[in-house]
């Protein structure tokens, strides 16, 4: 999937020369076929960003796992868990393990605790990739319309150049998906192919 070239609004922001992959919240509340956030073919975006991490961790390249984890009592939530209830979930004392990810983390790759939609609100990610010189920020995860969404809008604004694989991210439904990976395109990140953005970590 590629953006508008040649448009008067719509360029590419391209690839720099320091790359990170970026799983967004990729846990299986999402993942598993009874899990509150359950999505209808998160298949092929596990595989995909499995695919993808293989050859960053080849490439010598930073991957970064994000969790979504809350306080018992979601004293931490603020009005994101009475907008959307189920967050609860997420919560430490919750059962089901949802939180969980779904693909295993290698060694020392760092797994981050977020509140809300964006992997960049309220953490230390844009200090710690800055720190270790990225210039690149690759998103996969879920959900499209929201965290990936929210995160790679973050990494633009963080002076970073996001590109958000597309066979990589998943929704609540294909057109949601689609819908949200042509606006990203036009105007906060690059949608970019699977095999583009493998030879780009593992290279």
């Amino acid at each position: 999937m590629t953006g508008p070239h040649g448009s008067a609004f719509s360029g590419r922001v391209g690839w720099g020369e320091r790359p990170a992959l970026v799983v967004v919240d990729l846990v299986r509340a999402y993942t598993e076929p009874d899990g509150p956030f359950a999505l209808p073919e998160p298949g092929p975006a596990v595989a995909a960003t499995a695919q993808l991490a293989e050859a960053a961790r080849s490439g010598g390249h930073p991957v970064v796992w994000t969790v979504v984890r809350y306080a018992p009592d979601l004293a931490d939530a603020g009005l994101f868990a009475r907008k959307v209830p189920a967050l609860t979930a997420f919560a430490e004392d919750a059962e089901g393990g949802w939180g969980e990810l779904a693909l295993k983390p290698g060694p020392g790759e760092l797994v981050l605790v977020k509140q809300y939609a964006s992997a960049f609100a309220g953490t230390s990610l844009a200090a710690t990739l800055h720190a270790r010189g990225v210039d690149t920020v690759v998103v996969t995860g879920v959900s499209t319309s929201g965290c990936v969404r929210a995160t790679a809008t973050d990494a633009l604004t963080h002076g970073f150049r996001p590109q958000v694989v597309h066979q990589a991210c998943a929704d609540r439904t294909r057109e949601l998906h689609e819908q949200n990976l042509r606006d990203l395109d036009a105007k906060y990140a690059d949608v970019v192919d699977l095999t583009e953005a493998v030879e780009h970590l593992g290279g």
